[in-house]
Parts: structure tokens; sequence; C-alpha cells
């Protein structure tokens, strides 16, 4: 099994948002680090995808510098992709799935920022793409721009995927799995 790390929208964009205040966790780039580091370490792909929304003028627009990873977290590595997608998902408007594809990559691992909508379409799609997916609950976060708390959102996120589309897991299983399969 060939196994990858997707990091999803970890980036300053959202920081830049006045809703940062109301972030779920707005240390989210300490288990974000925990992860990499654990992925690069068992010798796993890590990819990192930005959204962006050219032309728009607002914090996605990288023509204003916010799309780019939070300034917390481990920097890319030397061949580890930087994607920009512009759709919900991570998979539609990249060319993720060429890249997992020429890999052998078969299970993923996504943690990152909107568990309700980037994290958890890219889940879903993946799912239906044929990837064993990993929804690494205490690594992802939200906000609270749709009314409801953040552990609210994450929680019906974790019950519509939970066993349909994906395992939810820990960061400290990730590490548990990755020390178990290095055995």
């Amino acid at each position: 099994m060939s196994r990858a790390l997707i990091v999803i929208d970890v980036q300053e964009s959202f920081r830049a948002r006045p809703l940062w205040d109301e972030i779920g966790n707005p240390k989210i780039a300490e288990p974000v680090n925990r992860l990499v580091r654990a992925a690069r370490a068992a010798g796993d792909r890590v990819i990192w995808v930005l959204h962006q929304e050219p032309g728009t003028g607002g914090v996605f627009d990288p023509a204003e510098g916010h799309v780019r990873l939070l300034d917390e977290l481990e920097r890319p590595a030397a061949g580890e992709p930087v994607l920009h997608k512009t759709s919900h998902n991570a998979f539609t408007t990249t060319n993720l799935q060429q890249l997992l594809t020429e890999a052998g990559v078969t299970e993923l691992w996504v943690c990152g920022i909107r568990a309700e909508q980037c994290v958890e379409t890219t889940t879903r799609v993946g799912s239906d793409l044929g990837y064993r997916m990993v929804f690494v609950t205490d690594a992802v976060t939200t906000d609270t721009d749709t009314g409801f708390s953040p552990e609210e959102l994450i929680a019906r996120t974790e019950a519509v995927l939970r066993d349909r589309f994906a395992r939810i897991a820990t960061v400290a299983e990730f590490e548990k799995d990755l020390a178990a399969s290095s055995a």
C-alpha cells in the first residue's frame, strides 16, 4: 500500500478573514505539522493544496498575497507538490489524481481548514475515485460562518463520512499506523 497525506487549505487566506477569531482551532498548524513530520519520517508522500480565486480581489485572490501556507507550518520539502485549486475539492481543478496514480498511492489521509467544505468534499471525491480515505479529525478546523459551531460542523462531517466515505482517525492513530507499518 502506498499512502499520501493531503494538507488542504491551511493557508493565510483564512487568517486574513474577519472570521479567524471564530475558527475552531487557531493552532491548526500544530497537529498538521505532526502529521507532516510523521508522514515524511515514514517515507509517505505529502501534498499541499491551496485554494485560490483569481481576479476576485478577495483574500483568496493570489494577487492579494494571502494564498500561501500558514506561517507556522512546516515548509514543503523538495519534491512535495503545492497544488492550487479553484474548486471545493482537491481533484477537479488540479492534477492531484494524476500525481497519485503515477505514484501508486491507494490511501489518502486528509487534514485542513473548512472540514465541512473542502476537506469533506475532497474526501468524498477521493472515495468515489477508489482511494481508501482517512479523515484526520483533530487536524481539521472550520469557522462559524454557517451559524453552527466548529465542533458541531466537525461532528456532522464525521457522521456523514464515517463508514461511507472514510475512516475517522486522530493524529495519534496516524502516528501509530505509521509505526506499525514500518515495524
